[in-house]
């Protein structure tokens, strides 16, 4: 028998294998890139034929519309908090599966992520005969490693026909909350590998006929807590996609396929366009960014991010290569894609939000990791907090690009500080006083201390860095789903501010507690209690660092019924003046993991500030006093920070009192300044200080430090980092101290 050629051998095995994939994961060529898909032949065909820009604004405006429509049905019919306030968008996709526009309100990160699913779609299930791609097909998908934020938030997509061709895709993405993880509500922080995050749904089908098939549905309730959240969760989504769908149909009856296809793909193209034209008048130059996150959430350290800005004709270069390896236990990794999609807020939110939303905003930029980093993990590694790594990401970007956009010739936005970056609210689960298992977030994360600007204070507690026009929910409402009692839901905390020329929006604190419930607990998910996790810029300061307070073996309600006035309404007041003689009070970094609480114990949470702006010596003593007066700043902040003299019962500024101690702080700066080759001499170490556990590159950004000075790792073969259990460190302490105590 003649034995095949070898040509012919190779094509055998690839046919082979090519009939018979194990296992589709995520497509890197799909994941690794952002940009825009080839125009396409329907596509040159359509802007061939509709080109009249008049018309194609009309269109846009019309569809811009049903985006926002959709995004109002899921807000107004959703159950869980995410979609109650509005931590959600609607949009449309091109046939292809960019994202051309989306909902003006909204999570806006949204715009950079949700292509990677639609492209998998498109790539891997039209032309399967096992699957395929047909009207009223509905599709589901909530894995980051796909192309998502985190597990807690699901899509659901339909593709758009017109006389049997595909058109576009219609949509929605929400933070649903509850999936099953290992902890309830979503964001487990205690999540040691991608198994313990839940539900991890590639993009599959899950209806036909646009209706849900029910064996699919009940697998997914199967697989969560709130199954009626699951079921109502999908059917809002799906509803507001057949929404914009209709819209769609109508835009087509009104201006013809053409146009629609057309002005999809001009809306992506003129947004790259407009974007190039800016960046053109940016200064060219590299401004380089360090952030530290203070923590894993389970343990205190130091986590770096690095980051070098370069402009370079119409491009923008971020190159985060020197971060920190990735944790292969610990679940503060984020995917690549979850970062640019951080990272693309920035521009869309602050820099240029006059522009479209969607993914062409991040077209001219170029993104830089180290594969296997925090900020680029491997599918092996969780990410379910990757907040924790691509926020201070986003706060990296957002301290360097002020330092450029200064000198632009065109701005669109105030120059801006470092905006609050953290999600401080409690994450809860249990069984609530209607006797319904739970888990999910507490909306009142929404309200991050707005960033000072360069010509006025920034905002108190006003929105999210991911979503501008988000809410913080009605607390009055929450206690009638959940037994959270909020004894102060939303303070202002005093001296919660990033001073400044112009200070910070101011945060606010909570102080919970539970009734009525035969088993709750809460958990909180935040770095910054040590280390502050965003800053001020031109001599702004950035937010102070608070902890979690707690206060257990009490029951506040039977305080309340018997000494009211032992009750107080500040953080400040309970932990210093401690006014239940027999209660436990303790501090917690802000990565609690879930614990189970008591009636009448209290959890105390503080959100940041923004950051502020300019030297706090030039701060208006007219604004100072007025602070003072509201209660936002104590004397020691107006006499210490801003040097500014008050009668403190009257709040009358003393104007030559004030001129004079500002003259004398300017005096002790300058005999405090020494050169600056003098200051770094005595400031600069070859390595990270051995007492505290550090990640990341110290000078050299092609070597890494992996906890201690001795451990090291080239940044381009990255070993990834394994933490021990934090029980284990307390066991092996405890039994130290014993075999102490016994000798």
């Amino acid at each position: 028998m003649s034995q095949p050629d070898h040509a012919d051998g190779k094509s055998v095995v690839e046919k082979f294998l090519e009939e018979n994939v194990l296992f589709l994961g995520p497509d890197p060529e799909i994941m690794q890139s952002h940009h825009l898909a080839p125009e396409s032949p329907r596509e040159t065909e359509a802007l061939a034929r509709f080109t009249d820009p008049e018309q194609i604004n009309l269109v846009r405006h019309k569809l811009q519309t049903a985006c926002n429509e959709s995004f109002d049905m899921v807000e107004q019919m959703g159950a869980a908090p995410g979609a109650k306030w509005g931590d959600l968008i609607s949009g449309v996709w091109t046939a292809s599966g960019d994202l051309a526009l989306s909902s003006m309100g909204g999570v806006l990160l949204f715009s950079v992520l949700t292509q990677h699913p639609v492209k998998f779609i498109v790539k891997y299930w039209v032309d399967e005969p096992t699957v395929g791609v047909r009207e009223g097909d509905v599709f589901m998908h909530n894995d980051a490693r796909y192309g998502n934020v985190h597990n807690t938030d699901q899509s659901i997509l339909i593709p758009v026909f017109h006389e049997g061709q595909l058109i576009c895709f219609a949509g929605a993405v929400c933070h649903e909350g509850e999936n099953g993880a290992t902890e309830p509500g979503g964001m487990p922080s205690a999540a040691e590998s991608p198994f313990d995050e839940g539900l991890k749904i590639s993009p599959i089908k899950v209806g036909e006929n646009y209706t849900f098939r029910r064996d699919l549905m009940t697998f997914l309730q199967n697989s969560v807590r709130e199954p009626k959240l699951q079921l109502e969760g999908m059917k809002a989504k799906l509803y507001a996609a057949m929404r914009t769908r209709d819209r769609i149909h109508d835009t087509i009856a009104e201006y013809g396929v053409d146009a629609v296809v057309a002005t999809l793909r001009r809306t992506l193209t003129d947004t790259a366009d407009e974007v190039r034209r800016r960046l053109r008048s940016w200064p060219e130059g590299t401004v380089r960014q360090n952030v530290f996150a203070d923590g894993t959430l389970r343990e205190n350290c130091l986590v770096k991010i690095r980051l070098a800005m370069t402009k370079k004709d119409d491009e923008l270069i971020l190159d985060f290569r020197g971060s920190s390896p990735e944790f292969l236990n610990r679940a503060n990794n984020t995917i690549l894609s979850s970062m640019k999609g951080m990272l693309a807020q920035e521009f869309l939110t602050f820099v240029w939000p006059d522009l479209p939303r969607n993914q062409a905003v991040f077209e001219p930029m170029t993104v830089l990791t180290d594969p296997r980093s925090a900020l680029n993990c491997s599918p092996e590694a969780p990410n379910a907090q990757s907040m924790m790594t691509f926020f201070p990401s986003f706060t990296a970007a957002q301290l360097a690009t002020p330092k450029l956009l200064y000198s632009a010739g065109e701005r669109s936005t105030d120059v801006i500080a470092g905006w609050f970056n953290m999600i401080v609210t409690f994450i809860y689960g249990g069984v609530t006083q209607h006797g319904e298992l739970v888990g999910n977030v507490c909306a009142d994360l929404n309200g991050m201390g707005g960033a000072a600007r360069s010509n006025r204070d920034g905002e108190h507690a006003v929105a999210p860095i991911f979503a501008p026009m988000a809410d913080i929910g009605e607390q009055e409402l929450i206690e009638e789903e959940v037994p959270i009692l909020k004894i102060v839901p939303n303070r202002v905390m005093r001296d919660n501010q990033g001073f400044g020329k112009f200070r910070g929006g101011q945060g606010y604190q909570q102080i919970a507690t539970v009734k009525d419930s035969a088993m709750w607990g809460f958990m909180a998910c935040s770095i910054g209690s040590k280390f502050p996790s965003s800053h001020g810029i031109f001599g702004g300061y950035g937010p102070g660092t608070y902890p979690l307070c707690k206060i257990k073996n009490v029951d506040i309600f039977k305080v309340m019924d018997n000494q009211r006035e032992l009750l107080r309404y500040t953080v400040e007041e309970l932990m210093n003046e401690r006014p239940f003689p027999d209660a436990t009070y303790s501090t917690h970094h802000m990565g609690m993991q879930f614990e189970l609480a008591e009636r009448g114990e209290l959890y105390m949470l503080t959100q940041g500030t923004g950051g502020g702006y300019g030297d706090v010596l030039e701060r208006d003593p007219e604004l100072v006093a007025s602070d003072y007066r509201d209660g936002l700043v104590s004397m020691d902040t107006v006499r210490d920070i801003y040097h500014v003299v008050l009668n403190p019962d009257t709040a009358v500024l003393d104007a030559e009192g004030t001129t004079a101690a500002r003259e004398a702080e300017r005096a002790a700066r300058l005999r405090r300044g020494k050169p600056y080759a003098e200051f770094v001499k005595e400031w600069e170490t070859e390595t990270p200080p051995a007492d505290v556990p550090f990640f990341g590159s110290w000078g050299d950004p092609r070597v890494l430090f992996r906890g201690t000075p001795q451990d090291t790792c080239p940044a381009d073969a990255i070993v990834p980092v394994m933490m021990p259990d934090p029980k284990d460190v307390r066991i092996a302490q405890l039994e130290a101290k014993l075999a102490e105590l016994q000798d």
